[in-house]
This record gives C-alpha cells, structure tokens and sequence, in this order.
C-alpha cells in the first residue's frame, strides 16, 4: 500500500515552507507514497505548494480580525464550509496521517481528521504558540515543538523537541565562503554585515541601514542590504561596491556563508536557520505581529547570550551604541556565535518525519 500524507499550512511562508520541507522528507523516504496539500484559497500556499510540486485544495477560510470587523459575521459560515469541505476531501483521499503547521486553513482540516481517527500530528515553529496549534492541540497525537517550554500551551506528554525544518543547503555554509565572495563581489579583505529584513521588507530596518551607512563605513565594513520588494525603488540608489542592495537573497546560503555579522527580523525559521549559521546576530523583532511572537522568539535565544536583541523603539537610542561594541569586541563575537551554535536543530525534519512513522503504525 502506498502511504498517504495530507499536509496543511499555510497563510505565510512560516507555515508553507515547514509544511513542503516536511513533505520533500517524507517524500524521499517514500517515493512512492501521494500527498495532498490543503490551504486557504486566496492565500500565498495555493501558489507555493504547486511550484514545489504537490496538488493542493482550497478552503473558503479566514481567521478572526482582532477589531470589530463585517468580515468577522462570515467566520461561522466560512468555518462551516471549511469543515464540510475538508470532511470531502479526507473521505476521498483516504490519508494515513495528517499533518499540521498552523495557519487557518489546518484547523478544519486537522479536526475533522481527528474526528476521523486519522493520526494527526502538528508542528509549531514559534515559542509563543499560534492560536490555530493551541486550539488543535488536545486532538492530535504528536506535537512537534522548536523551543523549551512549550508545556505551557500544549500537553506535555505529546510534545517532541524537534526543532524547526531548515533549507538543507545551510547545514555546510562554512566551506561558501570563497564563492560567496564572488559571488556578491565583494572585497575578501573586508568583513560583511548581512541585514535580513524578509521578503518583503522591513520599513524601520531599511530607515535604520540607510541612516547608517556612515557608520558602516567607519568600521570598514561591506554591506549585503536585502531591503525587500516593497522599498527596491526607494533604496536601489544607495548601492555601490561596498553596500548591495537587492530585493530578494535568491541564494541565502551564499548570503549566510559571506556574512561576518548579521542583523535580522525574528520570525521562527529565520531564528533556527540563524542558530545553524552560527554567526554573531543582533535581531530586530516586528512589534506588528500576533502576540508579539517575533520578540519571544529573539528572547529565547539571547536570555541565552546567543545574540542580540534591540526593539524597534529602542534604535535611535541604543543600536550604534550596541553595534559598535560588537564591531570591536572578538570576545563578543565568539561567544554570541558559540551560544547560538548550541542551540542549532540541524536535524529537525528527519526527527519530524521519525513521529509521522510513528504515527502511521497506528493505522
């Protein structure tokens, strides 16, 4: 019998790319096995999971808006039809396990397959839990967890300290180094700041970078400025042989392995592919996110002297200040990029996949 996975993630790249990483996994493992991706149908998954490969379907869902919102009166109806859809869609399918890794589409999906008997198994990538994973939680079997202490949301006894699924092209970034020089065309006698704002990009980083460009080059410093799609036009300018602005990092490896120091938003994949890296990071949470997660996240690893923290609302006051003694201080450096290191989870998705096989043994 061919094993059967249906998948469901979704909303932002912090839940798909866990979800296809997963699914890549498991997919190695068994090559003959079918798999099945379910989203939400005007959200990012419905394009993401078909470039990767995997057939998916759509829910008519959306999650609650925090303020008094008309879009809310359609919640009950939309969770209705989500039920109802995901329950066609598991009797068709048939899955041997369905598997979980937030967003508002795996809700319905996941409890109905409990209701089905189908092992159900969840990762949550951050260390302050999603509403979606918390809510889901009594109803699976396995729940695979990146941070200590998730006792505090989920029932100890089906926790799994796994770790976040990372891009397995990071896991030898050391031996990059040389073409990741030439690649970027940069100055090997130079050391690097690598500045990660996402995809899109991030407003307060970029005003922060441009404001400190002299600062950067008083230190001697090279600049890899990822600044995101949304201010290329904005900053494109500002970029010459020492400082490259780009919209997107379509080789982040290449990006990880010339950096020397980075500075970087909060997001759980971005902190557990930063602890692979193990290079010195000062991070910079997005205050705009539910429950503040980015700062817990940055939190759990410098309450550890594995990095450094500065909130938004503190930079004017503290980042030249701070960076600067980093900048100078070796002795910093080493036990930043020492502390980080320990906290890496280079083997989380085969760990991952281990509790989907045993979940399927239960069938």
């Amino acid at each position: 019998m061919k094993p059967k996975f249906i998948i469901s993630g979704g909303g932002t790249g912090g839940h798909i790319y866990p979800a296809i990483a997963i699914a890549d996994k498991l997919k190695a493992k068994f090559p003959d096995a079918e798999f099945l991706f379910v989203g939400a149908e005007d959200r990012m998954e419905m394009e993401k999971v078909p470039q990767a490969g995997y057939p998916i379907k759509g829910l008519w869902i959306s999650g609650l808006q925090r303020s008094l919102s008309l879009q809310n009166l359609a919640f009950p109806l939309k969770l209705i039809s989500s039920l109802s859809k995901s329950n066609t869609i598991l009797k068709k399918f048939k899955p041997d396990v369905a598997i979980g890794t937030g967003g508002y589409a795996s809700a319905p999906l996941l409890r109905m397959a409990s209701l089905k008997n189908i092992p159900c198994l969840i990762q949550e990538q951050n260390s302050y839990a999603g509403i979606t994973n918390k809510w889901l939680s009594g109803k699976v079997q396995s729940i695979c967890v990146a941070y200590e202490g998730m006792d505090k949301f989920f029932p100890s006894e089906k926790i799994r300290f796994t770790g976040n699924p990372v891009r397995q092209d990071l896991l030898d970034i050391s031996s990059k180094k040389e073409e990741a020089i030439k690649f970027f065309n940069l100055d090997k006698n130079k050391k690097i700041l690598l500045v990660l704002g996402g995809s899109l990009g991030a407003k307060k980083i970029n005003e922060l970078i441009e404001k400190s460009l002299t600062l950067f080059k008083q230190h001697n410093l090279q600049v890899i400025w990822q600044c995101g799609k949304y201010y290329e036009d904005a900053y494109k300018n500002k970029g010459n042989e020492n400082v490259k602005v780009l919209a997107f990092l379509n080789r982040m490896d290449l990006a990880y392995a010339a950096a020397d120091f980075i500075i970087s938003r909060a997001g759980a994949l971005s902190v557990s592919e930063l602890c692979i890296v193990g290079k010195p990071v000062i991070f910079i949470p997005s205050p705009n996110v539910a429950e503040d997660h980015q700062t817990k996240n940055a939190l759990a690893v410098t309450d550890r002297e594995a990095a450094i923290l500065i909130r938004e609302n503190e930079l004017d006051a503290t980042f030249e200040s701070k960076f600067s003694e980093l900048i100078s201080s070796e002795e910093h450096q080493k036990v930043l990029s020492e502390n980080i290191t320990k906290m890496a989870k280079p083997n989380a998705t085969n760990d991952i996949v281990e509790e989907i096989e045993k979940l399927m043994n239960l069938n």
